[in-house]
Formats: C-alpha cells, sequence, structure tokens
C-alpha cells in the first residue's frame, strides 16, 4: 500500500521547480482596438499593466499588439522600464498626503496609522503592488477611465519616488599621482 502512494506522489512533484517572478503584476484593462484600412478593419490589442515588487517598487505599462499575449509582455517590458521605487516610512506607509490630477482623472492618498489599505479600483491594485500598508485611497472625479486613474496615482507617488534601479556596489577611484617632472596636456 505505501509503494503505490510513493509512486503517486513521485507522478505529481516535478524535478523542474518554476522561478518566482521578479515581479507581481496586474493586468488593469485589455481593449481590443480597431485601425480601418482600405480592405476593411485591423484589430489589435491594447493592454494596460501594473508591475511591483511589494517591497516599495512599482510601475505601470501599456503594451500593444495583434495577439493578447504579446501586448501583455510589451505592457510588462515597458512597466519594468518605468517603475519607481518608493521612499515609505518604517510602517510601509506614505509619509504625507499626496494628490495629482492626470486629465479628468483626480485622486489623494492619505495616511491612516492602523486602519490598513481603505481604497478602491485602481488605487487599491496599485498600492497593494507596491506593498504599502495602512493606507486611504479616493477618486475624487467622475471618470471611469483605469488608465487615466492608474496614471494619476502614479503621478501622485513621484514625489516619493526615485527612478527603479538595482543597487550596483560603488568602485573607489583612486587619484592619481601627477610628478612635477611631468607636464600636464590635456587638450589632445
Amino acid at each position: 500500500m505505501e509503494k503505490t502512494n510513493e509512486k503517486k506522489n513521485k507522478r505529481h512533484s516535478s524535478n523542474f521547480a518554476r522561478p518566482k517572478p521578479e515581479f507581481d503584476q496586474k493586468i488593469l484593462n485589455i481593449r481590443r482596438v480597431t485601425r480601418v484600412v482600405a480592405g476593411g478593419r485591423r484589430f489589435s490589442f491594447s493592454v494596460a499593466l501594473i508591475a511591483g515588487d511589494n517591497k516599495g517598487a512599482v510601475g505601470l505599462g501599456l503594451g500593444k499588439a495583434g495577439d493578447t499575449s504579446l501586448a501583455i509582455n510589451k505592457a510588462l517590458r515597458n512597466a519594468k522600464k518605468n517603475m519607481i521605487k518608493l521612499k515609505l516610512t518604517k510602517t510601509m506607509s506614505i509619509p504625507h498626503e499626496l494628490s495629482a490630477k492626470f486629465s479628468s482623472a483626480y485622486v489623494i492618498l492619505m495616511p491612516n496609522k492602523g486602519r490598513g489599505l481603505v481604497a478602491g479600483s485602481v488605487i487599491r491594485d496599485i498600492i497593494k503592488l507596491s506593498g504599502m500598508k495602512d493606507i486611504t485611497g479616493k477618486i475624487l472625479s467622475s471618470t471611469k477611465n483605469k488608465l487615466n486613474n492608474a496614471k494619476a496615482v502614479m503621478l501622485a507617488l513621484k514625489p516619493i519616488s526615485t527612478k527603479y534601479g538595482k543597487v550596483v556596489a560603488e568602485i573607489p577611484i583612486a587619484p592619481i599621482a601627477l610628478t612635477q617632472d611631468e607636464p600636464v596636456n590635456l587638450v589632445k
């Protein structure tokens, strides 16, 4: 009886462990866009996507292609390229109130100690993927456009952010010692 259980367990487990992706991602919306040409209509897909590492980095990306999977890959690359690193407090919250307007979208983000994440729609997705806690977010405009709301949130986070980049160790450069015997010719 034990041998059959061992065989079953071996079948389900695989030797290939799938590596965990560097960033978590969430698709905001997928739109089918149309271009009218001489022969009729050409369809392509436009994808808006958020990527984050749950440690204070988040990015918004757009991708457009003839196939949804290609558009998603393009959007993920674009989100990684536009990634920002947030300067958060020790409790992974924002230091002060932030607000921004993009197109007709107007959003406001406020720190709230001990209440958790109180936000809806796109604000909730961006805050979750960035790893922030104890924040209240509110969309004050009447627009339902997710892309404009997301861009407004990213604009609001701009004052407390820096461009995302891998930490590279700095190599100290030793000063060059010049002797008085050698003339220094800086112009060639």
